[in-house]
């Protein structure tokens, strides 16, 4: 890896430790790591990187992802911010998403097992298909948690949730 590709994933690191609150606060987040170590992510003149597992917690913790944005950089990628209130459509629009692709893995698991076989191409099919489903009904429950942070949502125009 680059010494610029570290340097920015470092100065992510740094900016991630101070949005948890400092190395204190993430010694209290992470029990399985010391101050120390804390204090290694977040010096750009130390090589050492955060473990993927630090990374998870310490994002989910501050509701920042700063380490991820660095990292979709890197590989010429951005995140986006989705909105907070869903429209009615877009919750409509995940749940037919995850109808299909429920139904892409009853198919595929319906052709693989109609010989009482198992191949492992046939295995990767079904689980490419799982996989699909997992991300779609992953979608579909933030779209559904939006709605109820909300308050709910009509799915009629102009009309009461």
């Amino acid at each position: 890896m680059a010494t610029a590709n570290i340097l920015r994933i470092k100065a992510a690191q740094e900016q991630l430790v101070a949005a948890c609150g400092g190395a204190d606060q993430c010694v209290e987040l992470l029990h399985n790591h010391g101050r120390s170590t804390i204090y290694r992510w977040a010096d750009k003149n130390d090589p050492t990187l955060m473990p993927l597992a630090a990374v998870i917690a310490m994002e989910a913790h501050c509701g920042l992802a700063l380490v991820t944005a660095a990292l979709a950089e890197l590989n010429g990628r951005s995140l986006t911010v989705r909105p907070a209130e869903p429209a009615p459509g877009t919750i409509m629009t995940r749940h037919a998403e995850a109808i299909i692709h429920a139904g892409e893995l009853m198919a595929a698991g319906a052709a693989a097992f109609s010989d009482g076989k198992l191949t492992p191409n046939e295995a990767s099919t079904i689980d490419r298909a799982a996989g699909q489903l997992e991300l779609a009904l992953s979608e579909y429950r933030k779209a559904l948690a939006g709605a109820r942070a909300v308050g709910g949502l009509s799915v009629v125009s102009g009309g009461a949730a």
